[in-house]
C-alpha cells in the first residue's frame, strides 16, 4: 500500500529495509491491514503495540481503510 500522505508513516532508507514504518517506531505500517482483517481488530492492535496511542491507531486505520476503498473502486 502507498502510505504517502499519511503523516504517521515514514520511510527511512536502510531502516527495516526501507519499508513504511509508523513514525518513531519499527512497526511496519502494513500490519494495520492484518489487524483490520483479524477478529480482534484494533483492540488487539492496541494490546499488541502499547507504544501506539488509540488516536494513532484510529488515524492509521482510517487512512488504511480509505485507501483500501479507493483501490477497490
Amino acid at each position: 500500500m502507498d502510505w504517502t500522505g499519511c503523516e504517521l508513516v515514514e520511510v527511512i532508507p536502510g531502516k527495516v529495509s526501507g519499508v513504511p514504518l509508523i513514525v518513531g517506531t519499527r512497526i511496519q505500517a502494513d500490519i494495520i491491514f492484518e489487524y483490520l482483517d483479524s477478529a480482534g481488530g484494533l483492540d488487539e492492535l492496541a494490546e499488541d503495540f502499547p507504544s501506539l496511542s488509540r488516536g494513532q491507531i484510529r488515524e492509521l486505520a482510517a487512512f488504511a481503510e480509505s485507501h483500501r476503498l479507493r483501490a477497490v473502486s
